[in-house]
């Protein structure tokens, strides 16, 4: 099976397509999903209930994409499990042959979810990545796969003077690959790639940036809401209110943003999701590449 870590050290530039889950979601619309989004991504990304948005749970996910030969990129969050628990599960994706594991602390929930619940955050992501990565250097001693690791970063508009360094600590504790949150904001994003750049972060680790395909003016305003940064416009919005047919805007609308991005020094590649099917991924894909 090629796996992302192969597809990072084979190409200059890569495509990782996130599934869609929600509380309904079963095994047939997980392989249905990811058999669509195979025919354009390197890797499938397996997210961990972001926004509190209830799904199976992510080992279930990946090992039913394991067993139809695709790999999975395993998101887990310390939001909602302490230490023993995140260690359980890095100890279970290894049982089953997941190498591909993005970490992070996770973001707080939003205000006003149903029901209420605990939200834990007893690691910090340096904490957990570190611990993967003696899991990884153990696995390595023993002739098996080793981890290929990743971590969350948040595009901004850096201060003058602004160093990355928390970002250089993590690739210290053990980060490979880097995947920003959605970003539809090309000028911030060129600003924040430069210190990047700048900082020789990008000689160490590859840089993905997430990118959806929107399909609606909610989706668009609900990204320009909640997602931390001026990472869309207000007139990205009002486009997208204009819109005919918001879907199909919003589908070249992410194919333009994909051919910006490879000319954007530093971005390694896309890590791409949508508010409608995996189907509008692979369009948006495919008019990028044409």
């Amino acid at each position: 099976m090629r796996t992302f870590r192969d597809a990072v050290g084979a190409s200059n530039f890569t495509l990782t397509g996130q599934l869609r889950l929600y509380q309904d979601s079963g095994r047939d619309d997980v392989i249905r999903q990811a058999e669509c989004l195979a025919s354009v991504v390197d890797a499938v990304a397996v997210t961990d209930c972001p926004y509190g948005v209830l799904h199976m749970s992510g080992l279930a996910a990946a090992a039913i994409l394991m067993q139809r030969g695709l790999d999975p990129v395993l998101h887990l969050s310390a939001r909602d499990r302490n230490h023993i628990a995140l260690r359980s599960e890095l100890l279970g994706a290894a049982a089953l042959g997941v190498t591909s594991l993005l970490l992070q602390r996770g973001d707080k929930l939003p205000k006003g979810i149903q029901p209420q619940v605990t939200q834990v955050f007893d690691t910090g992501a340096k904490k957990f990545l570190a611990t993967a990565k003696q899991l990884s250097d153990y696995q390595a001693a023993q002739g098996q796969a080793e981890l290929f690791l990743g971590t969350m970063a948040t595009v901004f508009d850096p201060p003058e003077g602004w160093q990355p360094t928390e970002l250089i600590a993590k690739i210290g504790a053990g980060t490979q690959f880097v995947q920003t949150q959605a970003c539809l904001n090309l000028e911030l994003l060129r600003r924040y790639m430069k210190v990047l750049v700048a900082a020789q972060v990008t000689w160490r680790c590859h840089v993905m940036v997430s990118v959806p395909v929107l399909t609606s003016a909610e989706s668009a305003r609900w990204l320009f809401d909640n997602v931390r940064g001026d990472v869309i416009s207000e007139r990205l919005v009002q486009q997208f209110a204009d819109a005919k047919d918001p879907k199909s805007f919003g589908v070249r609308h992410c194919a333009e943003t994909i051919q910006a991005l490879r000319e954007i020094p530093g971005v390694g590649g896309v890590n791409l999701s949508t508010t409608g099917e995996a189907k509008d991924i692979v369009a948006a894909v495919h008019q990028a590449m044409a």
